[in-house]
């Protein structure tokens, strides 16, 4: 549903207005060290999902858990008792 400019404007305003008159409670303020731990954690848990498609993928193409071991930075064994699962079931 389209919105006219002034509608626009007139949300805009109201939304700084509300920013303006913000008062934080004693709650809604964090370490910024808790920040940074959940931002990596997000961080390392997208990276997981990364090499788990990529590890789908190699595997779709043949490549061996040899050389995907090689690749992560682990035994052959170890990558296929990771992914290996997860391989059958994608």
């Amino acid at each position: 549903m389209p919105r006219s400019i002034q509608e626009i404007l007139d949300h805009a305003d109201e939304l700084a207005q509300r920013f303006e008159d913000y008062e934080p409670a004693p709650g809604d303020e964090r370490p910024v060290e808790e920040y940074l731990l959940e931002r990596a954690a997000l961080a390392r848990a997208r990276g997981e999902r990364q090499i788990v498609d990529a590890v789908i993928a190699a595997r779709a193409k043949g490549i061996s858990w040899k050389r995907i071991g090689e690749l992560l930075g682990t035994s052959p064994q170890a990558a296929q008792q990771r992914y290996g699962t997860v391989v059958e079931a994608g």
